[in-house]
């Protein structure tokens, strides 16, 4: 069976920001530069009047400008906005090419109805990134046990979760916090097998939502509607994994992946010298 995202060519609406916070044109450089001090979001917002996108105003807008003036005479008026039905990977080469951070999005009347940021982009390619992922899994899993099996989007408590793999790194958990952070993360990959949540990937996840007191994270969940007897369940029954709290954190050795670009760096340095 199969997996097929009925989002194979996702669209900008699918992943813009609806609640958009914008400033007026007659606000003054002065306050919309306490607003973006005090944000730990912003660094710039679409200028509307009413609905109506008239411009865009930056950090950068206001470096040289008087705390009294109005913004309208200081906003970046010649603007790259996006439409909702626009295709995200054509969203993202004009964010890439223009060397901005984010698009206002704009219905047919020129009215603000979103806006989309590079991160929105990066978390669109993860998504789907991850149903192929499952879609190989589910197939191994038909081909191995015989069985017709279904998958869901699920919320999942961490809690609830079995853990298959018993350690993790812990350099690698920084790089997957800062994700979280910043809405980046992977959903995780679960299989239910007949009650038993088994954590199939995702493990770096976990730990660093665990951290960030986050109780549930996003998955794709694999159902098995009566429980099976899987290779990775004997795993984590062998090693007495049975939540997450059970898995280690190495501090000692990096990731294999850094370790081994490193080897290399070091490999090419000797080979240079040797010429």
């Amino acid at each position: 069976m199969e997996v097929v995202s009925d989002r194979t060519k996702p669209t900008v609406k699918d992943y813009m920001t609806r609640d958009v916070a914008t400033v007026s044109p007659d606000e003054t450089v002065g306050q919309v530069a306490t607003r973006i001090a005090e944000s730990e979001q912003h660094s710039g917002f679409p200028v509307c009047d009413r609905r109506r996108v008239e411009g865009f105003i930056s950090a950068r807008d206001l470096l040289l400008a008087e705390d009294d003036d109005p913004i309208f005479k200081v906003m970046a008026t010649e603007l790259l906005v996006a439409h909702p039905d626009m295709k995200v990977n054509d969203a993202a080469r004009v964010i890439l090419r223009s060397g901005i951070q984010k698009l206002p999005v704009v219905d047919d009347a020129g009215n603000l109805v979103g806006i989309i940021s590079n991160a929105d982009v990066i978390r669109s390619q993860i998504e789907r990134a991850t149903p192929e992922k499952v879609g190989k899994l589910m197939r191994t899993l038909e081909q191995i046990h015989g069985i017709e099996l279904t998958e869901e989007r699920r919320t999942v408590p961490l809690s609830e979760l079995t853990p298959t793999q018993g350690r993790v790194y812990a350099d690698e958990l920084e790089g997957r916090r800062y994700e979280l952070e910043r809405g980046l993360a992977e959903p995780l990959v679960v299989i239910d097998n007949g009650g038993t949540l088994l954590l199939a990937d995702g493990h770096h996840r976990v730990l660093a939502a665990d951290r960030l007191e986050i109780d549930e994270m996003d998955a794709y969940v694999i159902v098995i509607d009566h429980e099976i007897e899987l290779g990775m369940a004997r795993t984590a029954d062998k090693e007495g994994l049975e939540r997450i709290d059970d898995i280690d954190v190495v501090d000692y050795a990096r990731h294999p992946l850094v370790q081994t670009t490193k080897r290399l760096q070091s490999d090419d340095g000797r080979e240079g010298e040797a010429e």
